[in-house]
């Protein structure tokens, strides 16, 4: 799953609350999972990560043949390895905690199938900023959950998120079409615009439709989290892809 270089907002938070690690953030798992509800809640975020990047794996395979030349297919491909190998180290951490993967996975692969079905790219350059705005929603999400993760689970998580090169590689091509055809600025804006209200959209469905998870991202299980802070989360969010859409050369 691809993240820009640069730190976000979300990327931050992490770092910041790794300076004063409080409850469950400063347990391992051994400890942390003594309690049903956060082991739940954390097997559906594997779940629901494990499975996010064997989407993305099998998105950009599909991406490639798009690809204008050789070499951009060669790069898409590289990436596509980057995400099954993720997809790997979560589906074996699942298998570790005495979690079936396959189960874990299931509850959300209609929401993620339904997004990248609702938001198919028409060509090369809608792909690549789906593939930039798109997963680095999805990054910033997991990110801010990390924060409040068991060192465990939290070290794992922030690993399969680590950059594949999607995201430089993304802006390089984008800008230096939109530089060639100034006119592909705004359709490309307003399908950036598109994405991230469906990413957005399907985020909380998923949320909701899980209670472990709900729970644990409004103040249950997880320390530090109320509906305040959630609302803060999503603004972060918000600004992040503002970010990136000026990277871009877009306009939010």
């Amino acid at each position: 799953m691809e993240t820009p270089d640069n730190a976000t907002p979300a990327e931050e938070t992490v770092d910041e609350t790794a300076e004063e690690l409080t409850g469950i953030a400063a347990q391992d798992w051994a400890t942390a999972s003594a309690e049903p509800q956060y082991r739940a809640a954390v097997v559906d975020l594997l779940g629901a990560l494990a499975y996010g990047e064997l989407a993305a794996f099998e998105r950009l395979a599909e991406d490639a043949k798009l690809a204008p030349t050789l070499a951009d297919k060669a790069e898409l491909a590289k990436m596509a390895s980057a995400e099954f190998h993720h997809f790997e180290q979560l589906r074996n951490r699942l298998t570790a905690v005495d979690a079936e993967p396959t189960a874990a996975m299931e509850p959300f692969a209609k929401a993620l199938d339904d997004f990248h079905r609702q938001t198919a790219p028409s060509d090369w350059l809608e792909g690549l900023v789906k593939a930039y705005v798109g997963d680095s929603i999805a990054s910033d999400f997991y990110r801010e959950v990390a924060a409040r993760l068991d060192s465990d689970t939290r070290g794992l998580v922030l690993s399969v998120l680590d950059d594949t090169g999607h995201g430089n590689f993304a802006v390089e091509k984008v800008r230096a079409a939109i530089e060639a055809d100034p006119r592909v600025g705004g359709r490309l804006a307003l399908w950036a615009r598109r994405l991230m209200g469906e990413a957005l959209s399907q985020a909380q469905r998923v949320v909701a439709e899980r209670d472990a998870l709900s729970t644990m991202l409004v103040g249950g299980v997880a320390d530090g989290f109320d509906l305040a802070e959630v609302g803060r989360m999503f603004s972060r969010i918000t600004e992040a892809h503002t970010k990136r859409m000026a990277a871009l050369g877009l306009a939010a």
